[in-house]
């Protein structure tokens, strides 16, 4: 409708509304791209054959034996997915306060890794390097007597952890500890071994986060931690600028690639550190994040889809290159659609 010709020298020259009127126009002019090749899936791995376990407090996630875990793995092939992020559930008499079960080549993390690759070598193979899944005290590291994580200590265990991951056939080390350091020792102790190519992903930025409460207790770390925190080795909320900092020292000491985790609660550091260093950089959409809209989408408060697709489209704008999700494979099974 032309606007009255007495208003003419009132109206705007520049209507943005204007490249909005029509769908191939919002096409055109989108800016921020969704692809199955930003995913990867975190998936939970316990002992035991033919076994998936339903995790409560995260709707529609199982933990898996990891003959079950092969169909999965089958379905982030067939779906181009590229990678996946391995999370052990270690069963009680296993954990101790020195976490050996971290480096047992024989364990489930290892076997886990073998078994993916002799099936499906193409895919890629992210692990965690931390102790809290081994730790009888649930913390990710050694604790002395005052119950303080010593940084130095948890570092050796961690260096024999990724070691042992990258002896099985992992492509990716993730060191999510946040113990200083680690990454150069890391990345020292796997070229002495000759294992130059295997990339070290690096949770630069992790915070102490209220977020978590659902992944601990899918790997059975929350009842051993109990009513202890990890605020003396994760970020505290408050700070923007010290992860920076933190981003810069794992860039210094080796890193291929830095992360932000949380996700949705700290685009701004998501932003800043893709803008500042132009890396590679990963988000984690984490446990909370996920049961937060499952929860909402349940009780019909928000659109499930519309909703995590505009959370992932959230992390693309801010400047992520990956994004670890747990809806990856729901999010992918809708982008092949389209």
């Amino acid at each position: 409708m032309k606007a009255p010709t007495h208003y003419s020298s009132q109206f705007p020259t520049k209507r943005m509304r204007r490249m909005r009127t029509d769908s191939f126009c919002r096409k055109l002019m989108r800016e921020n791209h969704l692809s199955t090749n930003d995913l990867i899936l975190p998936v939970f791995i316990t002992e035991g054959q033919q076994r998936s376990e339903a995790i409560p407090s995260m709707p529609g996630i199982s933990r898996h034996s990891v003959d079950r875990l092969l169909n999965t793995v089958e379905e982030c092939v067939h779906l181009g997915i590229p990678g996946i992020a391995l999370f052990p559930v270690i069963p009680s008499h296993q954990k101790t306060p020195l976490a050996e079960a971290a480096y047992d080549q024989d364990g489930l993390v290892c076997r886990t890794i073998r078994t993916i690759k002799k099936e499906f070598p193409q895919i890629g193979i992210i692990t965690d390097v931390a102790l809290d899944p081994y730790t009888s005290h649930g913390q990710d590291g050694i604790v002395d007597q005052q119950g303080y994580v010593v940084n130095d200590e948890t570092i050796e265990v961690l260096k024999r952890q990724a070691l042992s991951h990258a002896q099985a056939g992992c492509d990716i080390v993730a060191p999510s500890d946040m113990m200083d350091g680690r990454i150069a020792a890391i990345r020292h102790y796997l070229d002495e071994h000759g294992f130059i190519n295997v990339k070290i992903l690096a949770y630069s930025a992790k915070y102490a986060s209220s977020f978590y409460g659902p992944f601990r207790d899918a790997v059975g770390s929350s009842g051993n931690l109990g009513q202890s925190s990890k605020e003396t080795y994760q970020m505290d909320p408050a700070n923007g600028d010290e992860a920076i900092h933190e981003v810069t020292l794992d860039l210094q000491e080796g890193a291929d690639i830095v992360m932000v985790k949380p996700g949705l609660p700290y685009l701004d550091i998501l932003y800043r550190t893709k803008h500042a260093f132009r890396t590679p950089t990963a988000v984690y959409q984490v446990s909370g994040e996920y049961a937060m809209i499952c929860a909402a989408a349940e009780r019909g408060w928000i659109d499930r889809q519309k909703s995590i697709f505009e959370s992932l489209l959230a992390f693309k704008r801010a400047g992520a290159d990956m994004i670890l999700t747990y809806f990856a494979l729901e999010i992918a099974k809708q982008l092949t659609k389209k």
